[in-house]
Protein backbone atom coordinates (compact mmCIF):
# COMPACT_ATOMS: atom_id res chain seq x y z
CA UNK A 1 0.00 0.00 0.00
CA UNK A 2 1.50 3.46 -1.17
CA UNK A 3 2.26 6.16 1.55
CA UNK A 4 0.50 8.45 -0.60
CA UNK A 5 -2.26 7.00 -0.44
CA UNK A 6 -3.31 9.12 2.37
CA UNK A 7 -3.32 13.24 2.81
CA UNK A 8 -1.02 14.44 5.57
CA UNK A 9 -4.07 15.05 7.48
CA UNK A 10 -5.50 11.83 7.15
CA UNK A 11 -2.54 10.11 8.13
CA UNK A 12 -2.89 12.51 11.66
CA UNK A 13 -6.17 11.88 12.09
CA UNK A 14 -5.86 8.20 11.34
CA UNK A 15 -3.49 7.61 13.51
CA UNK A 16 -5.32 9.81 16.84
CA UNK A 17 -8.06 7.59 16.31
CA UNK A 18 -6.02 3.90 16.03
CA UNK A 19 -4.26 5.27 18.96
CA UNK A 20 -7.46 6.07 20.90
CA UNK A 21 -9.27 2.94 20.13
CA UNK A 22 -6.16 0.99 21.07
CA UNK A 23 -5.84 2.52 24.40
CA UNK A 24 -9.40 2.76 25.53
CA UNK A 25 -11.59 -0.43 23.69
CA UNK A 26 -14.50 2.30 22.55
CA UNK A 27 -15.26 4.04 19.06
CA UNK A 28 -13.60 6.97 19.01
CA UNK A 29 -15.55 10.14 18.35
CA UNK A 30 -14.03 13.23 16.39
CA UNK A 31 -14.20 15.48 19.72
CA UNK A 32 -12.61 13.35 21.99
CA UNK A 33 -9.90 12.94 19.73
CA UNK A 34 -9.40 16.55 18.38
CA UNK A 35 -9.01 17.49 22.15
CA UNK A 36 -7.05 15.18 23.51
CA UNK A 37 -4.56 14.99 20.47
CA UNK A 38 -4.33 18.32 19.93
CA UNK A 39 -4.02 17.92 15.83
CA UNK A 40 -4.68 21.81 15.32
CA UNK A 41 -7.72 21.30 13.85
CA UNK A 42 -11.16 21.62 14.56
CA UNK A 43 -13.64 18.60 15.97
CA UNK A 44 -15.12 19.47 12.59
CA UNK A 45 -12.25 19.24 10.76
CA UNK A 46 -11.89 16.01 12.18
CA UNK A 47 -15.24 14.47 11.64
CA UNK A 48 -14.97 15.55 8.02
CA UNK A 49 -11.84 13.92 7.82
CA UNK A 50 -13.26 10.95 9.46
CA UNK A 51 -15.97 10.71 7.28
CA UNK A 52 -13.32 10.80 4.14
CA UNK A 53 -11.05 7.89 5.95
CA UNK A 54 -14.36 5.66 6.24
CA UNK A 55 -15.28 6.10 2.80
CA UNK A 56 -11.98 5.21 1.75
CA UNK A 57 -12.35 1.57 3.76
CA UNK A 58 -10.22 2.83 6.77
CA UNK A 59 -12.85 3.44 9.57
CA UNK A 60 -16.14 2.15 9.84
CA UNK A 61 -19.00 3.58 11.79
CA UNK A 62 -20.76 0.93 14.54
CA UNK A 63 -24.87 1.47 14.35
CA UNK A 64 -24.67 1.64 18.22
CA UNK A 65 -22.20 4.24 18.53
CA UNK A 66 -21.62 8.21 17.48
CA UNK A 67 -17.23 7.13 17.02
CA UNK A 68 -15.65 5.12 15.15
CA UNK A 69 -13.08 2.19 15.07
CA UNK A 70 -10.22 1.15 12.34
CA UNK A 71 -10.82 -1.31 9.86
CA UNK A 72 -7.86 -4.26 9.12
CA UNK A 73 -6.72 -2.10 6.82
CA UNK A 74 -6.22 0.85 8.86
CA UNK A 75 -4.00 -1.34 10.97
CA UNK A 76 -2.09 -2.22 7.91
CA UNK A 77 -1.76 1.09 6.88
CA UNK A 78 -0.26 2.33 10.16
CA UNK A 79 2.11 -0.74 10.63
CA UNK A 80 3.53 0.01 6.75
CA UNK A 81 3.19 3.78 7.06
CA UNK A 82 3.07 5.41 10.81
CA UNK A 83 4.35 3.26 13.14
CA UNK A 84 7.21 4.02 15.23
CA UNK A 85 8.47 1.40 17.22
CA UNK A 86 8.96 1.76 21.11
CA UNK A 87 12.58 0.84 22.58
CA UNK A 88 12.25 -1.68 25.69
CA UNK A 89 12.74 -0.32 28.74
CA UNK A 90 15.58 -1.20 31.01
CA UNK A 91 13.05 -3.75 33.17
CA UNK A 92 11.37 -5.20 30.29
CA UNK A 93 14.65 -6.22 28.69
CA UNK A 94 16.04 -7.48 32.31
CA UNK A 95 12.92 -9.61 32.45
CA UNK A 96 13.61 -10.83 29.06
CA UNK A 97 16.94 -12.13 29.98
CA UNK A 98 15.89 -13.34 33.66
CA UNK A 99 13.65 -15.49 31.76
CA UNK A 100 15.85 -16.71 29.04
CA UNK A 101 18.88 -17.45 31.73
CA UNK A 102 20.05 -20.75 31.98
CA UNK A 103 20.31 -22.60 35.18
CA UNK A 104 23.93 -22.97 37.39
CA UNK A 105 24.60 -26.22 36.08
CA UNK A 106 24.07 -25.91 32.62
CA UNK A 107 22.05 -24.78 29.48
CA UNK A 108 18.50 -25.36 30.09
CA UNK A 109 16.50 -27.68 27.28
CA UNK A 110 15.08 -25.61 24.44
CA UNK A 111 11.64 -26.53 25.24
CA UNK A 112 11.79 -25.09 28.22
CA UNK A 113 13.91 -21.97 27.21
CA UNK A 114 10.38 -22.00 24.10
CA UNK A 115 7.88 -22.04 27.32
CA UNK A 116 9.31 -19.26 29.18
CA UNK A 117 9.77 -17.17 26.10
CA UNK A 118 6.17 -17.27 25.15
CA UNK A 119 5.23 -16.71 28.82
CA UNK A 120 6.96 -13.44 29.09
CA UNK A 121 6.26 -12.54 25.74
CA UNK A 122 2.44 -12.90 27.02
CA UNK A 123 3.38 -10.76 30.25
CA UNK A 124 4.71 -8.25 28.76
CA UNK A 125 2.27 -7.65 25.86
CA UNK A 126 -0.77 -8.50 27.25
CA UNK A 127 -1.19 -10.98 24.27
CA UNK A 128 -1.19 -14.50 23.96
CA UNK A 129 2.67 -15.32 23.59
CA UNK A 130 3.23 -18.50 20.63
CA UNK A 131 6.30 -20.70 19.67
CA UNK A 132 7.11 -23.22 17.04
CA UNK A 133 9.81 -25.44 17.93
CA UNK A 134 13.09 -25.68 15.10
CA UNK A 135 12.22 -28.30 12.67
CA UNK A 136 15.26 -30.61 11.20
CA UNK A 137 14.47 -30.65 7.94
CA UNK A 138 16.94 -28.36 6.36
CA UNK A 139 19.78 -29.17 8.95
CA UNK A 140 22.58 -30.83 6.99
CA UNK A 141 23.92 -34.64 8.01
CA UNK A 142 27.21 -34.56 9.12
CA UNK A 143 27.25 -38.22 10.01
CA UNK A 144 25.53 -41.25 10.92
CA UNK A 145 26.52 -44.37 13.53
CA UNK A 146 24.76 -47.55 13.21
CA UNK A 147 24.39 -48.88 17.02
CA UNK A 148 22.97 -53.11 17.77
CA UNK A 149 20.60 -52.73 20.11
CA UNK A 150 19.41 -56.21 19.41
CA UNK A 151 19.31 -58.44 16.64
CA UNK A 152 16.45 -57.04 15.02
CA UNK A 153 16.93 -53.39 16.02
CA UNK A 154 19.12 -50.63 15.80
CA UNK A 155 19.49 -47.42 17.09
CA UNK A 156 19.91 -44.94 13.89
CA UNK A 157 22.12 -41.85 15.70
CA UNK A 158 22.23 -38.86 13.46
CA UNK A 159 24.75 -35.93 13.97
CA UNK A 160 23.28 -32.84 12.49
CA UNK A 161 25.85 -30.02 11.63
CA UNK A 162 23.33 -27.50 14.01
CA UNK A 163 25.09 -29.44 16.73
CA UNK A 164 21.88 -31.67 17.17
CA UNK A 165 21.86 -35.36 17.48
CA UNK A 166 18.96 -37.55 16.81
CA UNK A 167 18.44 -40.73 17.83
CA UNK A 168 15.96 -43.38 16.29
CA UNK A 169 14.86 -46.68 17.32
CA UNK A 170 14.66 -48.86 13.89
CA UNK A 171 12.44 -52.58 13.77
CA UNK A 172 14.11 -55.41 11.71
CA UNK A 173 12.06 -57.50 10.32
CA UNK A 174 14.61 -60.04 10.51
CA UNK A 175 17.86 -60.55 12.48
CA UNK A 176 20.72 -59.11 11.30
CA UNK A 177 24.46 -59.52 12.53
CA UNK A 178 25.92 -56.89 14.39
CA UNK A 179 29.12 -57.02 11.75
CA UNK A 180 26.67 -56.40 8.77
CA UNK A 181 26.19 -52.76 9.89
CA UNK A 182 30.04 -51.27 9.80
CA UNK A 183 29.53 -51.49 5.87
CA UNK A 184 26.17 -50.35 5.76
CA UNK A 185 27.15 -47.17 8.18
CA UNK A 186 30.18 -46.69 5.21
CA UNK A 187 27.96 -46.80 2.40
CA UNK A 188 25.24 -44.24 3.95
CA UNK A 189 27.63 -41.55 5.28
CA UNK A 190 29.26 -41.97 1.96
CA UNK A 191 26.02 -41.35 -0.17
CA UNK A 192 24.51 -39.09 2.47
CA UNK A 193 26.61 -36.85 4.72
CA UNK A 194 27.13 -33.38 3.65
CA UNK A 195 23.05 -33.42 2.68
CA UNK A 196 20.07 -31.65 4.31
CA UNK A 197 17.30 -34.38 6.15
CA UNK A 198 14.77 -33.03 3.20
CA UNK A 199 17.70 -33.71 0.35
CA UNK A 200 17.93 -36.95 1.80
CA UNK A 201 14.35 -37.90 2.12
CA UNK A 202 13.88 -36.37 -1.69
CA UNK A 203 16.65 -38.66 -2.94
CA UNK A 204 17.55 -41.18 -1.30
CA UNK A 205 16.55 -43.75 -3.41
CA UNK A 206 18.39 -42.58 -6.26
CA UNK A 207 21.59 -41.94 -3.94
CA UNK A 208 21.56 -45.87 -2.97
CA UNK A 209 20.11 -47.43 -6.03
CA UNK A 210 23.80 -48.71 -7.57
CA UNK A 211 25.48 -49.32 -3.55
CA UNK A 212 26.51 -52.45 -2.86
CA UNK A 213 28.61 -52.67 0.55
CA UNK A 214 29.85 -56.10 -0.04
CA UNK A 215 29.31 -59.18 -0.93
CA UNK A 216 26.97 -59.91 2.06
CA UNK A 217 23.20 -60.87 2.02
CA UNK A 218 22.82 -58.95 5.48
CA UNK A 219 24.19 -56.16 4.81
CA UNK A 220 22.00 -55.92 0.91
CA UNK A 221 18.85 -56.77 3.70
CA UNK A 222 19.50 -53.81 5.98
CA UNK A 223 20.35 -51.28 3.11
CA UNK A 224 17.28 -51.89 1.33
CA UNK A 225 14.69 -51.04 4.86
CA UNK A 226 16.42 -47.65 4.51
CA UNK A 227 15.48 -47.40 1.35
CA UNK A 228 12.12 -48.19 2.03
CA UNK A 229 12.31 -45.98 5.51
CA UNK A 230 13.14 -42.82 4.74
CA UNK A 231 10.29 -41.26 4.58
CA UNK A 232 10.29 -41.78 8.06
CA UNK A 233 13.92 -41.94 9.67
CA UNK A 234 15.20 -38.75 7.78
CA UNK A 235 11.76 -37.03 8.73
CA UNK A 236 12.34 -33.13 9.43
CA UNK A 237 11.05 -33.36 12.99
CA UNK A 238 10.60 -30.54 15.87
CA UNK A 239 13.39 -30.70 18.06
CA UNK A 240 10.90 -30.39 21.63
CA UNK A 241 7.99 -32.57 22.33
CA UNK A 242 5.51 -30.11 20.68
CA UNK A 243 5.65 -28.54 17.36
CA UNK A 244 3.46 -25.66 19.23
CA UNK A 245 4.33 -23.62 22.03
CA UNK A 246 1.48 -21.65 23.90
CA UNK A 247 1.25 -18.60 26.90
CA UNK A 248 -1.56 -18.63 29.15
CA UNK A 249 -4.87 -17.54 27.16
CA UNK A 250 -6.11 -15.78 30.15
CA UNK A 251 -3.72 -13.14 29.90
CA UNK A 252 -5.62 -12.05 26.53
CA UNK A 253 -9.15 -13.42 27.85
CA UNK A 254 -8.71 -10.22 30.15
CA UNK A 255 -9.12 -8.27 26.77
CA UNK A 256 -12.30 -6.54 26.41
CA UNK A 257 -12.55 -8.18 22.94
CA UNK A 258 -13.41 -11.23 24.61
CA UNK A 259 -15.86 -10.14 27.34
CA UNK A 260 -18.54 -11.67 24.94
CA UNK A 261 -19.14 -15.62 25.60
CA UNK A 262 -19.00 -16.04 21.52
CA UNK A 263 -15.28 -14.77 21.34
CA UNK A 264 -14.12 -15.49 24.20
CA UNK A 265 -15.12 -19.55 22.78
CA UNK A 266 -13.62 -18.62 19.54
CA UNK A 267 -10.26 -17.71 21.73
CA UNK A 268 -10.56 -21.07 23.26
CA UNK A 269 -10.86 -23.18 20.89
CA UNK A 270 -7.99 -21.45 18.94
CA UNK A 271 -5.63 -22.89 21.68
CA UNK A 272 -7.00 -25.94 20.93
CA UNK A 273 -6.31 -26.01 17.39
CA UNK A 274 -2.69 -26.87 17.90
CA UNK A 275 -2.54 -28.71 14.32
CA UNK A 276 -3.70 -25.16 12.71
CA UNK A 277 -1.45 -22.88 14.79
CA UNK A 278 1.55 -25.47 13.82
CA UNK A 279 0.72 -25.11 9.80
CA UNK A 280 0.68 -21.44 10.51
CA UNK A 281 3.94 -20.71 11.98
CA UNK A 282 6.01 -23.41 10.18
CA UNK A 283 4.81 -21.70 7.24
CA UNK A 284 5.52 -18.53 7.56
CA UNK A 285 8.12 -16.35 5.22
CA UNK A 286 10.07 -14.03 7.40
CA UNK A 287 13.06 -13.25 5.38
CA UNK A 288 14.94 -12.04 8.30
CA UNK A 289 12.19 -9.26 9.12
CA UNK A 290 9.41 -8.94 11.60
CA UNK A 291 5.85 -10.59 10.02
CA UNK A 292 2.45 -9.22 11.03
CA UNK A 293 -0.34 -10.46 9.72
CA UNK A 294 -3.78 -8.28 10.23
CA UNK A 295 -7.49 -9.91 10.35
CA UNK A 296 -8.63 -10.91 6.73
CA UNK A 297 -5.35 -11.19 5.47
CA UNK A 298 -4.77 -14.44 7.31
CA UNK A 299 -5.63 -17.30 5.37
CA UNK A 300 -7.27 -19.10 7.64
CA UNK A 301 -11.13 -17.66 8.29
CA UNK A 302 -10.33 -18.94 12.19
CA UNK A 303 -7.79 -15.94 12.43
CA UNK A 304 -9.44 -13.20 10.80
CA UNK A 305 -10.32 -11.75 14.17
CA UNK A 306 -6.25 -12.17 15.19
CA UNK A 307 -3.40 -10.15 14.31
CA UNK A 308 -0.20 -12.32 14.87
CA UNK A 309 3.11 -10.94 15.02
CA UNK A 310 5.87 -13.11 14.50
CA UNK A 311 9.99 -12.84 13.76
CA UNK A 312 12.55 -15.69 13.75
CA UNK A 313 14.82 -17.50 16.39
CA UNK A 314 17.87 -19.54 15.13
CA UNK A 315 19.40 -22.32 16.64
CA UNK A 316 22.91 -22.93 14.54
CA UNK A 317 21.55 -23.56 11.02
CA UNK A 318 17.78 -24.48 12.20
CA UNK A 319 14.92 -21.37 13.07
CA UNK A 320 12.32 -21.37 14.68
CA UNK A 321 9.50 -18.60 15.14
CA UNK A 322 8.60 -16.77 17.97
CA UNK A 323 5.67 -14.58 18.61
CA UNK A 324 2.09 -13.63 19.46
CA UNK A 325 -1.53 -13.89 18.61
CA UNK A 326 -4.06 -10.84 20.05
CA UNK A 327 -7.07 -8.88 18.50
CA UNK A 328 -6.34 -6.95 15.40
CA UNK A 329 -6.50 -3.37 18.50
CA UNK A 330 -3.23 -4.23 19.77
CA UNK A 331 -0.69 -1.70 20.58
CA UNK A 332 1.80 -2.51 17.49
CA UNK A 333 4.68 -0.29 18.30
CA UNK A 334 4.90 -1.70 21.24
CA UNK A 335 4.57 -5.82 20.59
CA UNK A 336 6.82 -5.39 17.87
CA UNK A 337 9.64 -4.25 19.98
CA UNK A 338 8.82 -6.93 22.54
CA UNK A 339 8.88 -9.74 19.80
CA UNK A 340 11.49 -8.36 17.97
CA UNK A 341 13.87 -8.36 21.18
CA UNK A 342 12.98 -11.46 22.79
CA UNK A 343 13.35 -13.85 19.09
CA UNK A 344 17.12 -11.69 19.55
CA UNK A 345 17.76 -12.78 22.89
CA UNK A 346 17.18 -16.25 22.82
CA UNK A 347 18.92 -16.88 19.40
CA UNK A 348 21.96 -14.83 21.18
CA UNK A 349 21.28 -17.44 23.91
CA UNK A 350 21.16 -20.74 22.14
CA UNK A 351 23.87 -20.00 20.42
CA UNK A 352 26.32 -18.31 22.60
CA UNK A 353 24.98 -18.72 26.24
CA UNK A 354 28.38 -17.13 27.49
CA UNK A 355 27.77 -13.88 25.74
CA UNK A 356 24.33 -13.75 26.15
CA UNK A 357 24.94 -13.97 30.37
CA UNK A 358 28.42 -11.59 29.99
CA UNK A 359 25.84 -8.86 27.98
CA UNK A 360 23.60 -9.20 30.76
CA UNK A 361 25.98 -8.39 33.71
CA UNK A 362 27.22 -5.91 32.01
CA UNK A 363 23.87 -4.21 31.39
CA UNK A 364 22.73 -4.63 34.88
CA UNK A 365 25.79 -2.92 35.48
CA UNK A 366 24.97 0.16 33.70
CA UNK A 367 21.67 0.36 34.96
CA UNK A 368 22.67 0.12 38.90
Amino acid sequence: MGADLLTEREERVLEAVIRSYVDAAEPAGSRAVAKRFKLGISPATVRNTMADLEEKGFLYHPHTSAGRIPTDRAYRYYVDTLMRPQRLTSSEERRLRRELSGDSDGVPALERLIRHAVQVLGLLTGELGVASAPRLSESVLEKLDLVAVSSDKVLLVLTLRSGVVRTIYVDLPMAVPTEALVPVALVLNERLAGLSLKEIRRTLPDRLRDAAPVDDESAMQLLNIFLQSAEDLFEGAELTGEDVHLGRASVLAKQPEFASGEKLKNLIELTERRDLLSDVLVTREHDDTLKITIGAEHEHPELSSFTLVTSEYRVGNLKGVLGVIGPTRMPYEKVVSIVDAASSLLTQYLNDPASFEAAGRARSGRDA
